[in-house]
């Protein structure tokens, strides 16, 4: 408390003695980086406020001023003009060695000073009294109630709207088309439908409808539009690594890491926004490989839009879940880009946004080495940090048909988005049978299969050896596995008649794949266990019967090879008919 006290009291002492050594004040307005951008704003300036000045301040810098005035007449003014939000709020008084060479008004000159301006006597024992006691201050030192706020004639109004370059006058039009005032083309012109969309604006607003907007009114609709991103952070990011540059949501993202050819940039709050900058060297093969890797990513749901060109892609994709936008670009052996990825329903933030993305993003000359990586323990089902899109359910089928129709599981393909067939033909149902559980797929696209089904006629022996071909796995093994048993019964353990009792013990991933007898005939298809309820032991398993499967078959219009033979394969010939016919059935949400 007492250093406080002290950094107070120094405070107040410091500008007490800079008062009585400086008889003049400035208010500094704005500074603009350009000679050009800075006399565009003093011009804006004049049009409603006087003593406005434009002073170099050196380092490329200009500076808009108003003065000079007495400093205890600066400061009411000052406080006034804040109070009207005729300035900005961080507009601060200057002293006259502040700045340089005047450039405003056009051809003035230098400041002359006609008039005496004193400070006034400051008394500092007031002061540090009421930096101990704030009761103790002067009242003629707080600060005065806020006058009346007094806005541009329309004449004034469209003397500074015609200092509006064609940007600023689009922008206008894109806000009222927001506001729901305007539906023409966005040109800058303001012609009758402009007029009248302002207009309109101005009543729903409690202005008067003159169809011209002051210049507060003009920073007043924007302030609206532009409120959808409060909270965003929008700022510009300089990636040094990456050579990438461009606005980003710094307010609900923040850096969590490089991990070649990606800089990820993590949620920071529960909206659950993320951002990835892409920077990669390569050429055109590198840009169509990263395109299709891309589209297996999570982050890239599979409804949207899909566009590839010689030298870049634009990737979009939407679920129930996430919006993502992903473009990139191949310049100078480089690829570049980014990708937006934000949660459904929050349409508006999220288009905004990514404009503001789009068209600030820019590049520099370094790429991310291909090395960089995080110390994360490396996982199967990550791609450079980001989870690889994964079925919600798999199962295992069998082509029955050179066409390449399948059987598999009906309770494999309930519900799904997508149906896949080893994780890349798109497939369909064509018949599915809840009693017998049994459903038959089609691919979309004609398939060439090794071998197909051949159904076994005629009653099996009990206690023969047999086997189940499947993805036991999900798909993490590229063939699948032979699971080898013995024929129990031709009936459930309830009697059931349409199911075959197996001592197998079986996997969930294999429930759909062929069980086969010794000789590679299809004695039925092998069906998934049942959740819940009593629990059997693993060797038990119950598989569909080859009858019921040729029945579901003919009633699809599909017919089925059948075969006497009752031989006995070598196993590894049994295990390559079994894998040339079964495949892995992926249900997509």
């Amino acid at each position: 408390m007492m250093r406080n006290f002290w950094i107070g009291c120094a405070a107040l002492l410091w500008a007490a003695g800079a008062a009585v050594a400086q008889d003049v004040a400035f208010i500094q307005v704005e500074a603009q980086p350009s000679l050009r951008r800075a006399e565009e704003r003093a011009r804006d300036y004049a049009s409603y406020l006087q003593d406005v000045n434009g002073f170099a301040l050196g380092g490329g810098w200009y500076s808009i001023a108003l003065g000079p005035y007495d400093p205890d007449e600066a400061q009411a003014l000052l406080q006034r003009l804040r109070a009207q939000g005729q300035v900005p709020r961080d507009s601060y008084l200057a002293a006259p060695d502040d700045f340089q060479r005047r450039f405003w008004p056009v051809g003035a000159g230098p400041v002359v000073i006609d008039r005496a301006l004193e400070a006034p006597d400051t008394d500092l024992e007031q002061a540090l009294a009421a930096v101990e006691d704030p009761a103790q201050a002067d009242p003629a030192q707080t600060d005065p109630a806020p006058a009346p706020v007094i806005d541009e004639t329309p004449r004034e109004a469209r003397a500074s709207e015609a200092r509006l370059n064609r940007a600023e006058r689009e922008q206008l039009q894109i806000a009222l088309r927001w506001a729901g005032y305007y539906n023409a083309a966005i040109d800058g012109a303001f012609g009758r439908g402009t007029r009248g969309s302002m207009a309109d604006w101005q009543a729903a607003n409690g202005f008067e409808a003159t169809g011209i907007l002051t210049t507060m009114q003009r920073s007043e609709l924007l302030r609206q539009y532009n409120a959808v991103l409060d909270g965003m952070g929008m700022e510009v990011v300089s990636e040094p690594r990456a050579g990438v540059v461009m606005q980003m949501p710094m307010g609900v993202v923040e850096f969590a890491k490089y991990e070649s050819p990606f800089v990820h940039y993590d949620a920071s709050t529960d909206l659950g926004a993320r951002v990835l900058l892409i920077s990669q060297p390569g050429d055109q093969d590198t840009l169509y490989g990263l395109y299709e890797i891309m589209q297996t990513l999570e982050i890239v749901p599979l409804e949207g839009d899909r566009e590839r060109r010689a030298n870049g892609f634009t990737l979009t994709g939407a679920n129930a879940r996430i919006v993502s936008h992903t473009e990139a670009r191949l310049e100078g052996g480089a690829i570049k880009g980014f990708t937006l990825i934000w949660p459904a329903g929050d349409e508006e933030r999220r288009t905004r946004v990514l404009g503001l993305m789009q068209s600030s993003f820019d590049t520099t000359a370094p790429v991310l080495d291909p090395a960089a990586v995080s110390e994360e323990m490396p996982s199967v089902d990550l791609l450079s940090g980001l989870q690889v899109r994964r079925p919600k359910l798999t199962a295992s089928g069998f082509y029955v048909n050179a066409a390449g129709d399948v059987v598999t599981s009906a309770e494999a393909v309930e519900a799904c988005g997508r149906i896949t067939l080893d994780g890349v033909h798109d497939a369909q149902v064509t018949a599915s049978d809840a009693a017998s559980g049994i459903a038959v797929l089609r691919p979309t696209t004609r398939l060439a299969p090794q071998s197909v089904a051949a159904f076994r006629n005629g009653r099996p022996r009990l206690q023969s050896e047999v086997a189940v071909a499947g993805y036991s796995f999900g798909g993490v093994l590229s063939k699948p596995s032979m699971t080898f048993g013995t024929l129990e019964d031709l009936r459930g353990l309830g009697g059931e008649e349409n199911v075959k009792r197996l001592a197998l013990a079986s996997l969930p991933g294999d429930a759909g794949g062929p069980v086969l007898d010794a000789g590679g005939a299809v004695l039925g298809m092998l069906l998934p266990r049942e959740e819940g309820g009593r629990q059997l032991p693993e060797e038990v398993s119950f598989a569909a019967k080859a009858e019921d499967i040729r029945a579901v078959l003919s009633r699809a219009g599909i017919t089925a090879d059948a075969t006497e033979s009752i031989g006995v394969m070598a196993p590894e010939d049994l295990t390559a008919v079994a894998s040339g016919m079964t495949v892995l059935v992926s249900c997509w949400e």
